[in-house]
């Protein structure tokens, strides 16, 4: 899942994005309007967190623009007013939710996943299983034929959008873009780099291997 933040300040969106980034998003962040805008209109996002007072343009403005252009991302706003003419005139120029500053990530976190699932349409799942693998959203616990596999963030990320898409070819582009956002070179090796030592973490059992190589394409996760 992929995240645009727009903050100008840094201490709050330093708050924001490593908080997103543990709990699995890939995230993006943008320091003024302009560059939000920029990005919020030629990179895909599951979800948006903009600030309302923004440099260069404000993101009433950006929200504006993304409606009038039938960009549909979900978007948080952000805004340290408290009055409720500067909440109502939010959701009525498209944001779908809001938050007043300041406020604890883990609303933050709640309320993102809630707009994706309604984005969605489907209810988001809490457990996701491709054979004997199993993952617990929720507790952030991944067992193999009952064993319980230590995961750094990024490997998580990693496995569980493969998770999300079984049997799918999925290009090293698109896991670029969506467990490390859209700085990174496409011929970078940190995609394999990566799938390697998930790899070795899932299949300590020789012949039982989930994660296959389409050469020149990307990755895939089967059943074992």
């Amino acid at each position: 899942m992929r995240i645009l933040v727009v903050e100008d300040d840094k201490k709050t969106a330093d708050f924001i994005v490593k908080g997103l980034e543990r709990a699995g998003f890939a995230v993006d962040h943008a320091a003024n309007g302009e560059d939000g805008l920029h990005l919020a209109l030629t990179e895909p996002y599951d979800a948006a967190v903009v600030d309302l007072m923004l440099p260069q343009q404000d993101g009433l403005s950006i929200i504006e623009e993304l409606r009038r252009q039938r960009i549909n991302t979900p978007v948080i706003i952000l805004t340290a007013k408290r009055s409720l003419d500067d909440r109502v005139r939010g959701l009525q120029t498209g944001g779908d939710d809001y938050l007043t500053k300041p406020f604890a990530f883990s609303e933050l976190l709640a309320r993102v996943r809630a707009l994706i699932r309604r984005a969605s349409g489907a209810a988001e799942p809490t457990c996701l299983n491709v054979g004997a693998l199993t993952m617990d959203l929720l507790r952030r616990e991944v067992v193999r034929r009952g064993r319980k596999l230590e995961l750094q963030p990024r490997e998580f990320a990693l496995l569980e959008y493969l998770m999300r898409h079984p049997g799918e070819v999925v290009s090293k582009t698109v896991l670029l873009e969506h467990i490390w956002g859209y700085d990174f070179e496409p011929q970078t090796n940190v995609v394999d780099v990566l799938v390697c030592r998930l790899r070795k973490k899932l299949e300590a059992e020789p012949g039982v291997e989930m994660i296959h190589t389409v050469r020149g394409v990307g990755y895939v996760l089967r059943e074992s």
